[in-house]
């Protein structure tokens, strides 16, 4: 496995941590739908949360966040939809962004609650 794939990985684990020492319980991870990914869905009390996880070693160019492109999103939301009609949910439904940043040895997660917004 690349070492870049590995990273990816790791950064999904330190979100999930982070979540559920947030108090989130995880209900899926890398859930698929037709060309969508979901990395985390996680609930906490009637919100269920649909996480995409961002890690990288820098922030030079870019904030982390803003690489979360309209495509990605526009898949995210069909994929969310698909989810919640399959499981025939009745919850509030919210997008997230959870940043893991390397820095100096270190990760620096950032949990971003509505990230966006789908209609």
């Amino acid at each position: 496995m690349a070492s870049h794939n590995e990273f990816g990985k790791k950064g999904e684990q330190l979100a999930v941590d982070f979540l559920v020492d947030a108090g989130y319980e995880i209900k899926y991870r890398n859930y698929r739908f037709l060309k969508a990914e979901i990395d985390i869905v996680a609930q906490k009390e009637s919100t269920l949360a649909f996480i995409e996880v961002k890690s990288r070693s820098s922030d030079y160019f870019e904030n982390i966040a803003d690489t979360v492109t309209t495509k990605k999103i526009k898949l995210m939301v069909m994929a969310a939809d698909h989810f919640v009609t399959e499981q025939d949910l009745d919850v509030e439904v919210r997008f997230d962004i959870v940043t893991i940043l390397k820095k100096n040895g270190k990760f620096v997660i950032d949990h971003l609650p509505d990230a966006f917004y789908h209609f």
